[in-house]
């Protein structure tokens, strides 16, 4: 995209005092057709990562869960309090991580993570330090008895592209996903929503409205909560409750389908 090469960049090192582990998050959703407009209207005032030359980052994610998916149904019914667990590989720079996402009754999220070998990504379950990490921080546990309540297992894998910008100001960071897929390990249905944009604007409590912020509103783009591991789940997977998820579910599938 050639609006993406004609933002000022930034590397890896430089977004460390950026991280914003712990920040309140605003998402967006819309037709990834809308993302040379949005960008044209930000070029200015945003850097944009790039990683050996690319400013498009793979990513790849899997999701964990109980076998009645607990966390899951905990963010259907509106619990405030939650966490997700995942493994994610940033492909392009070959580091991998095992997350906790942890959100409170504030909406305030935070994350802790250990590094992982990128080849333990489907074997997470079989590492000590993380199977530690766990039971420090969760309610849960890994353990090969599908059965045992607060047991752990693969639930859902999902991969997406990921462009990262970050304020001139260097106090928010923006995400903005596309061609995001899914695959349900345990039912072995897949999903694709690739059409679809989630953008994600990060930055800490009480800052002022931004510009990417003031150009989604005149963009008519509205906040709406999505997590891809809810919705993922909700597409991949029958037997899971999704009544509370369906208005954003329509909407989806009438983003995903207007390109079609």
């Amino acid at each position: 995209m050639s609006i993406l090469n004609q933002m000022s960049s930034i590397g890896l090192d430089d977004m460390k005092s950026v991280r914003l582990m712990n920040r309140i998050d605003h998402k967006y959703m819309t037709s990834a057709a809308r993302l040379e407009e949005l960008l044209s209207r930000i070029s200015d005032s945003y850097y944009v990562q790039h990683i050996d030359g690319k400013a498009l980052a793979p990513y790849r994610t899997l999701y964990f869960d109980t076998a009645d998916l607990e966390m899951y149904t905990m963010h259907h019914n509106k619990k405030l309090n939650r966490q997700k667990l995942r493994v994610r590989t940033y492909r392009s720079t070959d580091t991998t991580f095992f997350e906790i996402k942890n959100k409170d009754n504030k909406k305030k999220t935070s994350k802790v993570r250990i590094p992982i070998d990128v080849s333990m990504f489907d074997h997470a379950d079989e590492i000590p330090e993380v199977r530690d990490f766990i039971e420090q921080n969760t309610p849960y546990s890994f353990n090969s008895q599908f059965s045992i309540p607060n047991s752990l297992h693969p639930c859902l894998e999902n991969r997406f592209e990921r462009i990262t910008l970050v304020d001139k100001g260097m106090s928010e960071r923006v995400t903005i996903d596309s061609d995001i897929t899914f695959h349900n390990r345990a039912t072995g249905i897949d999903a694709d929503i690739s059409r679809l944009l989630v953008i994600e604007v990060k930055h800490e409590v009480g800052a002022p409205q931004s510009d990417i912020e003031r150009a989604l509103h005149e963009m008519h783009i509205l906040p709406r909560r999505m997590s891809k591991y809810c919705i993922g789940t909700a597409l991949t997977d029958p037997s899971a409750k999704h009544n509370r998820f369906k208005p954003k579910l329509l909407y989806i599938n009438k983003v995903v389908t207007s390109e079609r």
